[in-house]
């Protein structure tokens, strides 16, 4: 048997496509469409080649894009027309080809910012026109009887052009997106529950980066819109696609750790955090934190603009409840727990709400520390957070009684404390964990990299919680123990680091906030605290650690003749704040004397100096004024860097991921008219 040999290296080569030949022809200047009336037509029944069409582009030089910007122009025009076919292949077609196109041209623009290559093909007479047709064209096919491959594609088309740009601002087609909205169209999505499985993570993402569009600058419609929705379905819809990207990478990280096998319990920690929290940008874990910037940045949006949005937060998920509370997102099969008869829900066995994932997730990522992504995503995770505790209606239902939930917050392995056993997974109201997680925050961050602005955040949010309780008077059953030690403990830091610390940041404002919360319990405490033995401990660890207190007036003694420091409005706001912690502490350390002087003891037990202090509360303190105040939060200006930045990093990466679907888009959506071809021929001339 003999073996035909190869006649030549050409032999071997894949014939070129059709597609690819017709697109060489209108880059080079030619018009193909001369050889047939049906030419557009049979066009569109091939099957797009991207990578072709977007190579074909931008390797154009400026010279030769004028030459070919008039078959440029043609091809967008003509894809945007054949967006109104009912034909589902040619649909398809002009959708990913559109797709390529803008794609290649926002690439080409980047590459060269003195080219405006869109104003070049559309030109400013006829951009307004073409945008028009194609928003106009989106809205029929979102909202039309049209193939699912469709609607994904479109939106897919929608998300390159909103990314076209790192800054969303300087991107010349979003001031026509915000003026020929789509926001009804997004409703209508996220409203329906099959529509919202396969499209829903796309309608949030394009949401987020629309109500970023030059948002302080000028009046966006969809900020207005998405602060005035109240369609209770597309706002639980809204909180579901959040809700189960949060979930996911809780269950993620959870099976994460059931996977590490190792001899002790520290050594799993240790394995854990030098796998999973690594600085490196290019770990795995860090990359899925990123990820999650998008729908993060999504549920600020909807907690800061939107009130009706806060109701969807501790509802539990079913699609087919009305309104939708926000529960099966990861398995629709499992049944809803009853909260009449089954209040307490368990994060570990069931989908569960919104808040929930919030909080188990901002546990996962308080544990890296060191990479400026996770901290990012920290910080945002704290403006979330500080909304919630702002609003009224999320802290009457963090505080109810009767809504409790089994809440499994991550905590970090330290080798100077014993993690609470009885504390982890405990049934309690959201509140109560939510104070758990701040708690956890302040003990396991004190660095010398200390992270000033999360610490004033998270400082904040405690307060906001306290402010409600003492203004409606809601007494939460909690170990508020745990919460003084954690902050005295941050006091002691801050004095001990006080000489590096001091050139870094304002210590002495943060160490106001900390003392008025302490200030808040004196004054306030009869009125939120659930128990009298409350006010005993609280006035016992003021006095076993008066050291510190002692210490930090000293500082703040020092700090007061220094004629150069230029954080002396603080330093004198901290001496007032010390006047009736230093009282307490002055008055009780006398009483305790005493007592031991005449019972002839020189240590006395816990119980002994609790009962000292009980029969000892006939001192006078000083009335401090708006201890129960603080400043409403605003996004701007004190803000608005970081959001820029945080909006600049999503649209980089969702615009580094999307175009893959685009590329993928007949394997990842069939093609169910496959099976047609085309007879159309083309010669070069």
């Amino acid at each position: 048997m003999t073996s035909r040999k190869r006649s030549g290296s050409g032999s071997s080569k894949r014939p070129k496509e059709k597609v690819v030949y017709i697109y060489e022809l209108f880059f080079r200047g030619e018009d193909p469409t001369t050889e047939s009336t049906e030419f557009w037509n049979e066009f569109f029944l091939l099957q797009p080649n991207v990578e072709s069409l977007e190579a074909e582009i931008t390797k154009l030089t400026c010279e030769q894009f004028i030459i070919v910007n008039k078959n440029l122009t043609l091809i967008f025009q003509k894809s945007i027309e054949m967006m109104e076919t009912d034909h589902p292949k040619r649909l398809f077609n002009s959708l990913q080809t559109l797709c390529s196109l803008f794609y290649a041209i926002y690439k080409k623009s980047s590459t060269d910012s003195s080219f405006n290559c869109l104003n070049e093909i559309f030109g400013n007479e006829r951009m307004d026109k073409s945008i028009r047709q194609l928003m106009n064209n989106c809205n029929q096919i979102l909202l039309g009887e049209v193939a699912e491959r469709a609607r994904f594609m479109c939106l897919k088309l929608l998300l390159i052009i909103v990314t076209g740009t790192d800054n969303i601002s300087q991107n010349v087609l979003m001031e026509y997106l915000t003026t020929y909205t789509l926001f009804d169209d997004f409703v209508r999505l996220l409203s329906d529950s099959t529509l919202r499985a396969q499209h829903g993570h796309d309608v949030v993402i394009l949401l987020t980066v629309l109500v970023n569009y030059r948002k302080h600058e000028a009046t966006n419609p969809y900020v207005v819109q998405l602060s005035i929705l109240a369609d209770e379905m597309a706002l639980n819809g809204y909180g579901q696609m959040i809700s189960q990207s949060l979930i996911d990478f809780c269950r993620q990280y959870m099976q994460s750790l059931s996977n590490v096998q190792s001899s002790s319990w520290f050594s799993s920690l240790s394995n854990i955090v030098g796998n999973m929290f690594v600085s490196d940008e290019g770990c795995e874990r860090v990359q899925q934190i990123k990820a999650n910037n998008g729908l993060l940045l999504a549920l600020y949006e909807a907690v800061h603009l939107n009130r009706n949005f806060i109701t969807t937060l501790a509802h539990t998920q079913a699609e087919t409840s009305a309104p939708p509370s926000p529960s099966n997102t990861l398995n629709l099969a499992e049944p809803v727990p009853d909260l009449a008869t089954a209040p307490i829900i368990d994060m570990t066995q069931y989908p569960t709400n919104l808040l929930v994932a919030v909080f188990q997730y901002c546990s996962i990522v308080m544990q890296d520390n060191k990479n400026e992504s996770s901290v990012a995503n920290l910080k945002l995770c704290f403006l979330i957070l500080t909304c919630i505790s702002e609003d009224q209606y999320a802290n009457s239902m963090m505080h109810d009684s009767n809504l409790t939930f089994k809440v499994m917050l991550h905590r970090a392995q330290m080798r100077h404390r014993k993690l609470n056993v009885d504390r982890v997974g405990k049934s309690q109201p959201l509140a109560a964990t939510l104070l758990d997680l701040l708690v956890e925050f302040i003990v396991s961050h004190l660095m010398k990299k200390f992270p000033m602005e999360l610490y004033l955040l998270c400082v904040g949010v405690i307060h906001r919680i306290l402010c409600y309780q003492k203004r409606f008077r809601v007494r939460l059953n909690y170990p508020w123990k745990e919460l003084w030690s954690a902050l005295i403990g941050l006091l002691r830091f801050l004095v001990n680091q006080e000489q590096t610390l001091v050139k870094k940041c304002n210590i002495f404002y943060l160490s106001v906030q900390v003392v008025n919360i302490f200030n808040l319990f004196i004054t306030y405490g009869d009125t939120f605290l659930a128990t009298t033995n409350s006010y005993d401990e609280l006035y016992y660890e003021l006095n076993r650690e008066e050291k510190v207190f002692s210490e930090i007036h000293a500082l703040v003694l020092r700090y007061t003749t220094m004629a150069d420091c230029e954080y002396k409005d603080d330093v004198i706001k901290l001496l007032n704040a010390l006047v009736n912690i230093l009282a307490i502490v002055k008055h009780f350390q006398n009483k305790i004397k005493e007592w031991l002087a005449e019972q002839g003891l020189s240590t006395p037990t816990e119980d002994q100096i609790l009962d000292v202090v009980r029969k000892n509360y006939d001192l006078t303190l000083k009335l401090q004024d708006s201890l129960d105040q603080y400043e409403r939060y605003a996004e701007a200006p004190r803000h608005s860097a970081f959001f820029k930045t945080m909006v600049r990093d999503v649209v980089v990466d969702t615009r580094k991921h999307i175009y893959d679907y685009v590329k993928e888009a007949v394997s990842i959506m069939p093609d169910q008219d496959a099976t047609q071809s085309t007879n159309l021929s083309v010669t070069s001339t």
